[in-house]
Parts: structure tokens; C-alpha cells; sequence
């Protein structure tokens, strides 16, 4: 049984800062990519950051300068810092890690998500 978890989401002022987690969890051999998405309401799910095994890192336009993506694989967890925050940055948050599970079984797994609003 494999978890995949979000934390870290709330209500932020514009121009703030906030750190997401995501953390996998259960019967896992290995992690391969992580990735951050975010759904806006009415909008399609996109893709914001990619982190490898290795570490290397990929940002879409629209985060890159912004957000930075980390992984701590001692805790199988992955971080998304995010500043500068903009009310467009306004959306449900989402990770999914492509992992390897004990029984060599491989397949993406999604967290439930978690909510970040920037507002005054």
C-alpha cells in the first residue's frame, strides 16, 4: 500500500510566501520523479515543476524564479517553496510521484491534493 501526501496549503497575502510538502509513504522501493501540478477553479490541471531522482529540476514558465522544487529522499518527501505569491497563484495544489512499490510494481501515484488561496 502506497500513500502519496500534500501538506502545507492555506490562505497567504500576496507578495507572501508558503512551503508545500508531499510525502510518499508505504511500501516502497524507490522513487523516481516527483512533479507539482495545481488545478485553478474552471481551469485545466497544469503542470508547475518536475524534481528527478537525481535532483534535477524543470519549471514552467509561469513559476520559474518563484518556486523552487526539493526532495529530501531520507523522508521520500518533496518540497515546493513558493514566493512572491500573485492571486492567480490561486488554485488546489497536487503531487504525484512515479515510484517502484516491494512487489516491483511501477505506476504514478497522486496525493489528494491541498488548497493554497493568496487574497488580502
Amino acid at each position: 500500500q502506497v500513500q502519496v501526501v500534500e501538506s502545507g496549503g492555506g490562505l497567504v497575502q500576496p507578495g507572501g510566501s508558503l512551503r508545500l510538502s508531499c510525502e510518499a509513504s508505504g511500501s516502497i522501493f524507490t522513487i523516481y520523479d516527483i512533479q507539482w501540478y495545481r488545478q485553478a477553479p474552471g481551469k485545466q490541471r497544469e503542470l508547475i515543476a518536475t524534481i528527478t531522482s537525481g535532483g534535477s529540476t524543470n519549471y514552467e514558465a509561469y513559476v520559474k524564479g518563484r518556486f523552487t522544487i526539493s526532495r529530501d529522499n531520507a523522508k521520500n518527501t518533496v518540497y515546493l517553496q513558493m514566493s512572491s505569491l500573485k492571486p492567480e497563484d490561486t488554485a488546489v495544489y497536487y503531487c504525484n510521484a512515479d515510484l517502484r512499490d516491494t512487489l516491483w510494481a511501477r505506476r504514478v501515484y497522486w496525493g489528494q491534493g491541498t488548497q493554497v488561496t493568496v487574497s488580502s
